[in-house]
């Protein structure tokens, strides 16, 4: 008797538990909470980075010979082969088919104008290319999520210490070039992190990386990049249509105005009409 008591007693708890966990209400979903006055009034104390940054080009081309990524063997018999077709006329297309730079090929070798923007809670970076670039750096205090959806800017948190920003950046698709030229590079094949240390001194902003990508580096890469400071208006970001090239303006048999496709070679190149 004693033993069915127990029994029962058991099975009643374990029914008891279970009609608890459906029961259980659903946890509720994060929310991004409105900003207050005062996180308006703390933007004004950040450093100044406003105005548009345009890219030291010269200290990247200089970088890809004199501060070369740590490719592990196969990566680095790529790279030479790269290397080759580049001298042979024939160099190696690695951002085609209106695909993103993605990260941190932008920050390495992006050739093109870059502005930032702080609001509560985030920083956002904008750029030209790409049918414009945007990535989003999250300033709130928020973690990693634990399986983040990979993207070709991955998932950036960030925090400020002093007026440094100091970025954290995780799932990161396995497509996305690590790239020290636009010439050269390697798809990161997962697993891929990256450390950023922003700072401006000056009219120069200062992009420290320290990116760990386990599959194709024997050991984490260190660069710094730089970016000068532009005021002048025509410096300011423009509309960029990575695609729009591969286009020509027509006006179609009906008098509307259109764009038609364009032949292009596989480095991407206008194929000139006969």
């Amino acid at each position: 008797m004693k033993h069915f008591l127990n029994v029962l007693a058991a099975a009643l708890l374990a029914c008891s538990a279970t009609s608890f966990a459906q029961n259980k209400p659903a946890e509720k979903p994060i929310i991004n909470p409105a900003p207050t006055a005062k996180d308006w009034a703390d933007i004004g104390k950040l450093p100044d980075w406003s105005g548009v940054w345009n890219p030291n080009i010269s200290d990247q081309d200089k970088q890809h010979v004199t501060n070369p990524p740590p490719w592990n063997a196969k990566a680095a018999a790529r790279i030479q082969f790269q290397q080759a077709e580049l001298k042979a006329g024939r160099p190696t297309p690695l951002f085609v088919n209106c695909l993103p730079e993605g990260h941190p090929s932008w920050m390495m070798i992006s050739h093109n104008a870059l502005e930032i923007l702080f609001t509560p809670g985030r920083v956002t970076m904008l750029g030209e290319s790409d049918g414009g670039r945007l990535r989003r750096i999250y300033t709130d205090g928020r973690g990693h999520p634990l399986d983040p959806d990979p993207t070709f800017h991955g998932h950036s948190i960030g925090k400020w210490e002093g007026n440094v920003l100091v970025i954290d950046t995780i799932g990161v698709l396995p497509q996305s070039y690590i790239a020290p030229s636009e010439a050269h590079g390697i798809p990161n094949n997962g697993d891929m992190h990256t450390l950023e240390r922003i700072w401006v001194e000056k009219d120069v902003m200062h992009v420290y990386m320290k990116i760990t990508a386990p599959n194709v580096l024997t050991k984490p890469y260190e660069t710094t990049r730089y970016y000068f400071r532009q005021r002048a208006r025509k410096f300011d970001i423009v509309e960029g249509v990575c695609q729009e090239g591969y286009f020509a303006p027509r006006i179609d048999k009906d008098g509307y105005h259109v764009y038609e496709p364009q032949p292009h070679d596989v480095g991407g190149n206008r194929i000139p009409p006969k």
